[in-house]
């Protein structure tokens, strides 16, 4: 069957493995990136292949785009089987977002959970969301992620990373049957995408890995029920995220931060 999935953040690394993976298999690939001419070439390399490809290019550090994203989607004259949040920053040379929250923050947990919020009504009860988490996870402080203070790249990485696994695992659990899946994954250590190799300096292992994760938690019988969960694909594996992100207290805060109703 073939299934219409947005992928963000596929112009590069393992979204753009994870794009060819998908369109190689005959589905429509709906490719979001911040680069247009980026997301050109991507759509050229994937022109043979015997799926289909849309682009939409949005700058995820503005939730103004983001909601702009979201309303291209919603207009478009067709379904959404699954989201992908692929998207994310690691490094980069301006740490604030538009907004002076860090810009980690806003990319990697902020701006996915608008996008899934925005979208929910189009997923429906048999849609995915499948989230890009990371075995780096650490204790949020959100006076660096609000940008009250710095944080250094991995720390802020981390933090972002834990965001969107707790929040994954909240949203899975609260919507339950009336919503689509939403699973949290860690698509292995270390893989060879430009972000691990501006940060450290390694050419690392296969994007593929990443890639084939991906594509299983998108379309795979096996991810069909494991909504709230967290797949660890370092040890090949449903497993437990940090101890935080199954605190209950410590949940319900972040949510209040990207709800709105808490500053942190």
């Amino acid at each position: 069957m073939t299934r219409t999935i947005l992928l963000t953040g596929a112009t590069d690394g393992i979204g753009r493995a994870t794009a060819h993976a998908l369109v190689s298999a005959g589905h429509r690939v709906l490719l979001h990136g911040r680069s247009a001419d980026k997301l050109a070439r991507v759509e050229a390399e994937l022109a043979h292949l015997p799926g289909q490809t849309e682009t939409f290019r949005a700058d995820l550090s503005r939730l103004s785009e983001v909601d702009a994203l979201a309303d291209a989607i919603l207009a478009r004259d067709g379904q959404l089987d699954v989201l992908i949040n692929n998207a994310g920053i690691f490094r980069t040379a301006h740490t604030r977002a538009e907004d002076g929250r860090d810009i980690r923050w806003v990319v990697n947990t902020v701006a996915p959970y608008r996008l899934t919020q925005r979208l929910l009504e189009l997923l429906g009860p048999s849609g995915r969301v499948v989230n890009l988490s990371s075995a780096a996870q650490s204790p949020i402080d959100y006076d660096a992620m609000m940008g009250r203070t710095h944080a250094a790249d991995f720390s802020a990485y981390a933090q972002s990373k834990l965001a969107i696994t707790a929040w994954s695992r909240a949203l899975g659990q609260a919507l339950g049957a009336d919503g689509p899946m939403v699973v949290s994954v860690n698509p292995g250590s270390m893989l060879g995408s430009k972000m691990v190799k501006d940060a450290f300096g390694v050419a690392g292992r296969d994007l593929n890995v990443g890639a084939h994760i991906l594509v299983r938690a998108a379309l795979s019988d096996e991810f069909a029920s494991a909504t709230g969960m967290y797949f660890d694909n370092d040890a090949g594996q449903f497993g437990p995220p940090h101890p935080h992100v199954l605190d209950a207290r410590r949940t319900a805060r972040l949510m209040e931060v990207l709800d709105g109703s808490s500053v942190g």
